[in-house]
């Protein structure tokens, strides 16, 4: 074992995992936020509800069918997702027009909602929920060991974030959303149906929110409070990456990760607060974000 600025080498890289970790469900709460906003310019509060429930489908799909963590993955994104088409279609649809205040109301109505519900029925204290046995374990780096799991859930962030970068920037699908939220009634002379589309994309930035639930559970077991506890950390993300943009989600949602973990080992003291301080240094300097566009 060998130091680096005089700290042990096994706990820096130990925190640098933990960041990257952290990192990785930034990065994917913080990508589904940015989705929402950049194509339907809504403000999600409910995004950490979200999360909290693809975690919770993922236990409940365990304990009554019997349904392991392979299936969650595929099963609970796609179960929460329907209940983010049926609020864009019941409660967000008459929103659009108004100003971005009224949607981020709204959604924080939901989120309080959501959590009451699932604090009421399951109790305020965390539920395990077990690593799948083909993830167990780890691996001797010689500088440090890697958990399985851990190294899977930064993998799994990365295709997942960098796929839908790659499908809404540069796919057709990608450019008629783009295309949907800035000039919708051209779209609509091109037969492509826009209220649909809307409606698919918001369900598809929930999905998103409830895959990360569903990887943080065997990390984070299962609570209602794990989303609310996330939640201003990830909009802080959004803020500083730029709203709207996707990349500066990804990048901004990994980096800071990382930051936080290194934070940890040469300041712990501000390791809680060093995203805000972040946040306050770039809108005083950049108020679009690192990415963002100016208006």
């Amino acid at each position: 074992m060998f130091e680096i600025f005089g700290i042990p080498s096994n706990a820096l890289f130990s925190q640098l995992l933990i960041g990257l970790i952290n990192g990785s469900f930034y990065a994917l709460l913080s990508l589904g936020l940015a989705v929402i906003f950049g194509m339907l310019n809504i403000i999600n509060f409910s995004h950490g509800a979200q999360y909290m429930m693809g975690a919770f489908v993922a236990y409940l799909l365990l304990q009554y069918s019997g349904l392991n963590y392979w299936w969650a993955l595929i099963v609970a994104p796609i179960l929460v997702g329907l209940t983010g088409v049926l609020i864009e279609r019941l409660l967000l649809q008459w929103l659009y027009k108004l100003d971005h205040l009224y949607g981020l109301l709204l959604t924080f109505g939901l989120a309080l909602i959501i959590e009451g519900v699932f604090r009421n029925y399951f109790g305020a204290s965390g539920l395990p929920y077990q690593v799948p046995d083909a993830l167990r374990g780890g691996t001797n780096l010689g500088f440090m060991f890697l958990p399985n799991y851990r190294a899977w859930v930064i993998f799994i962030s990365l295709v997942v974030c960098f796929g839908t970068w790659f499908v809404i920037e540069r796919t057709k699908l990608g450019s008629n959303l783009r295309a949907a939220t800035e000039n919708p009634t051209l779209v609509r002379a091109f037969g492509i149906n826009v209220p649909r589309m809307i409606t698919l994309t918001y369900g598809f930035g929930v999905a998103l929110a409830a895959l990360a639930g569903v990887m943080a559970a065997p990390i984070y077991n299962v609570s209602p409070q794990m989303g609310a506890d996330l939640i201003i950390v990830v909009f802080a993300v959004v803020v500083i990456g730029g709203m709207g943009s996707i990349m500066g989600a990804i990048v901004t949602g990994f980096g800071l990760g990382v930051v936080e973990g290194l934070t940890k080992v040469f300041f712990p003291e501000a390791s809680n607060t060093v995203i805000f301080v972040i946040m306050a240094i770039v809108l005083l300097i950049r108020p679009a974000g690192l990415f963002g566009r100016g208006t």
